[in-house]
């Protein structure tokens, strides 16, 4: 197993349950780590909405994860970790939690469930590739690569965001050297940089922006979101993360369309809008009349680069359309999570590498992405759980071969 993150950990839970000695290498001190950077504001481990409704979250990469998810749903997510003394919630939003709220507590008993199971852990050992008679080469901190032949292979290896946590993308190196099909690593879940006036900015950093509606290419999300220096981030800034990178990958800017008021029509808000002003100052204004916030205005005249509209039918259209230019994303190394990774085609059902027979791959190394709110977890677990199982159908073929 190479990997001590999340999808490492339970496909060594599920090899090692079976009767298979696992030793799981990692580069870092210690396991985990991302995970319990996860953690530190509440583990969000899966969400509670119908199946159906909860598969559309992963976009483009539905079809290829549809069965692994199927096969260990939120439900036996929620199971396995009331399995280890650590009883779930559900948030006012859906959102699935462990009561205890932080990751180290699971953790902690997880690594105990995995020593009890026989599995060896070796931390600070990094993996480079193979060598030229395909053994893997594992460097140990400090020390000269060292070469080793295991029955079968699982690479758990992360994306490329919080490098720090030991999840640098450093493995499409060797990946790529060795023929696999990779898409480009990317940020997702991740802030939007947009030109704000000097005027916005230092008015209205850090900010939240709630009842929100960001269009973009033809899909709309809703949600809240925080200004920053640079740009907006938030839930739905992230949920409309691939549609925005899909754009500024084709034109070199994506334009978004933010609705700021999305529980009126545009006839209702148009009437509230043509309510008598009195002597009352335009914010003050949109405030009592539609119970628009200072943030709001702003953004509205943001979008315009100018005054407001007078007219109450060109305001409505204004504040459910406002127009704003996104340049780019955050910066990869601080993004929640990773876009792209080894394409699907590049490995068979059982997520086997079709250039490296009995090596697989799981977790965010795969290309699939999906917003926060619990589905970066349940995916990481279910790929993790097909890529051990496939691992162990295929270690039965070798032996009875």
């Amino acid at each position: 197993m190479i990997g001590g993150g999340p999808a490492g950990l339970m496909a060594a839970e599920v090899l090692a349950s079976a009767g298979i000695a696992v030793t799981v290498y990692d580069q870092m001190p210690s396991l985990g780590r991302k995970l319990l950077m996860a953690g530190r504001g509440g583990l969000n481990l899966t969400h509670s909405e119908p199946l159906p409704r909860f598969l559309e979250r992963y976009g483009a990469a539905r079809p290829r994860v549809e069965k692994m998810i199927e096969r260990f749903p939120p439900q036996a997510l929620r199971a396995w970790a009331d399995g280890l003394g650590q009883d779930t919630f559900e948030g006012s939003s859906g959102r699935i939690f462990p009561k205890a709220m932080k990751a180290s507590p699971l953790l902690r008993t997880w690594l105990r469930r995995l020593g009890d199971l026989g599995v060896v852990f070796k931390s600070r050992h990094r993996w480079i590739g193979w060598n030229a008679e395909g053994a893997l080469l594992i460097e140990p901190n400090g020390g000269e690569a060292i070469a080793i032949d295991p029955g079968v292979t699982i690479l758990a290896l992360g994306g490329a965001s919080w490098p720090r946590l030991g999840s640098d993308g450093a493995w499409t190196i060797a990946l790529g050297e060795a023929g696999v099909g990779i898409e480009p690593l990317a940020a997702s879940n991740a802030g939007v940089r947009i030109a704000w006036s000097d005027v916005f900015r230092q008015r209205f950093e850090g900010a939240a922006v709630k009842r929100l509606a960001i269009n973009c290419d033809g899909g709309t999300e809703f949600g809240e979101a925080v200004v920053t220096r640079t740009g907006l981030e938030g839930g739905v800034v992230y949920a409309s993360g691939p549609r925005i990178r899909a754009a500024l990958a084709r034109d070199g800017v994506a334009r978004l369309s933010l609705d700021v008021r999305p529980a009126f029509s545009l006839e209702e808000l148009g009437r509230k809008l043509a309510l008598p002003r009195h002597k009352q100052s335009t914010a003050t204004f949109l405030r009592k009349a539609v119970g628009l916030p200072p943030v709001s205005i702003g953004l509205a005249r943001e979008g315009t680069g100018g005054p407001l509209p007078n007219d109450a039918s060109e305001l409505a259209h204004l504040l459910k359309a406002i127009p704003l230019v996104v340049t780019g994303t955050g910066d990869l190394t601080r993004a929640i999570s990773t876009a792209g990774g080894i394409r699907f085609d590049a490995l068979d059902e059982s997520l086997m590498l079709k250039v490296r027979p009995g090596v697989f791959a799981a977790g965010e190394m795969l290309d699939w992405d999906a917003p926060t709110g619990g589905y970066l977890l349940q995916a990481t677990f279910a790929t993790a759980m097909a890529a051990a199982e496939g691992a162990h159908d295929w270690l039965e073929q070798e032996i009875s071969a």
